[in-house]
């Protein structure tokens, strides 16, 4: 067969006696990826047993295309070394000169049977240093709030007033809708199963202390969370990767006090108002429900709400909002600076910032419930 047209073919072996009377082993045909195809095992199995005779003559100069594929299947089958008799073509021989100039492969990792505490101590130690990071954070906001008390013409009132049009105007929209589904969802559970009981009447105190003190402030606090924390996350990261945060330092600008306060304050001044706007449209949800399925109307319910429900409530759920809405700036803004100079870091710092602001929010909840366990409930 001529040689062209036999190259359009996956490779042949041939084994033949040569005119010494040496054994030699003539391939021949196409030996790339492309034609070898699902013939790779079986060539690979079938090279193996021919390697196993070290005095075989091998000969590829009738192989008209090779590519790294192939070479590499015949050097596997050789044991990663050339055999004593070999004829190759000028062409192919670059190949084979490059796998013999590969280092070795390196030696297996040994399994580390403590690698549990391994992790655990990284962990720690991460945690660790979050920790100290906001610490220190928290440390400077204390110290710009005393410079901005004896220097009160320099407080920046124009990022205050936009963190707290972003934060608080901007989130009224899906913390209502949420807020107004729960309350319905709530209200409902709660009224099939009081109907069984013939005790209709304590759905409102069901819904009022549930939602004032608990679900409002929780609600407003995991939606604000992951909707504001996440935007300032991105924000200081994306001023990170422009290099806008240098060039802020190199002008003297404390990060701190022109960016983390405004943030801090504004948050904290919204939150509380988040909260109360969630619990009274979750109410109103609930209501809704309550006059539907209970027949109770809203008149009733709301004369009825202030006698139920202590006014305590309503001024946890506002404390509860502002610690929360404070701690989720301050969560977002240490993630926001941490973030490096890569479009990787970004998205891993926004995603770790709230993550941790709703993990930090939960436990904030859950020791404001601790403390306060005897307040407001009669």
């Amino acid at each position: 067969m001529p040689q062209d047209q036999d190259s359009i073919f996956s490779m042949v072996l041939r084994r033949v006696t040569g005119e010494d009377g040496a054994p030699r082993l003539i391939l021949s045909g196409s030996c790339t990826l492309t034609t070898l195809g699902n013939r790779m095992q079986t060539l690979f199995s079938e090279l193996v047993r021919y390697a196993a005779d070290p005095e075989l003559h091998w000969d590829l100069s009738e192989i008209a295309q090779m590519d790294d594929a192939g070479a590499v299947l015949l050097w596997r089958a050789w044991g990663a070394r050339r055999p004593r008799h070999l004829t190759v073509r000028p062409e192919h021989e670059r190949l084979f000169s490059r796998l013999e100039k590969m280092p070795p492969p390196p030696p297996p990792v040994s399994r580390d049977w403590l690698w549990p505490v391994t992790v655990l101590g990284k962990a720690v130690f991460l945690l660790w240093e979050h920790f100290i990071a906001l610490v220190l954070l928290s440390g400077q906001l204390a110290l710009d709030v005393k410079y901005l008390i004896s220097h009160p013409a320099r407080i920046p009132w124009r990022e205050i007033s936009a963190n707290l049009y972003r934060t608080g105007a901007q989130a009224l929209g899906i913390t209502a809708l949420v807020g107004f589904l729960i309350g319905i969802v709530l209200s409902y559970l709660s009224s099939r199963q009081l109907q069984t009981y013939g005790a209709d009447i304590f759905i409102i105190n069901i819904l009022g202390v549930s939602i004032i003190r608990e679900l409002g402030p929780m609600l407003a606090a995991i939606l604000v969370a992951g909707r504001s924390g996440s935007s300032m996350t991105a924000q200081l990261g994306v001023m990170r990767v422009t290099e806008e945060l240098d060039a802020l330092t190199v002008m003297g600008i404390p990060h701190s006090l022109r960016l983390v306060l405004p943030k801090v304050m504004a948050l904290g001044i919204a939150m509380p108002l988040v909260v109360l706007w969630t619990s009274a449209i979750a109410l109103v949800g609930g209501m809704v429900i309550a006059e539907i399925q209970l027949g109770l109307s809203y008149n009733f319910f709301l004369n009825k709400l202030p006698d139920v429900v202590p006014r305590a409530n309503l001024w946890l759920g506002l404390g509860k909002g502002v610690v929360c809405g404070m701690v989720i700036a301050l969560i977002s803004c240490h993630f926001g600076l941490r973030i490096k100079s890569n479009t990787e870091s970004l998205g891993e710092g926004t995603t770790n910032s709230v993550v941790t602001a709703i993990t930090v929010v939960i436990i904030i909840d859950a020791i404001f419930a601790i403390i306060f366990s005897n307040v407001g409930l009669k």
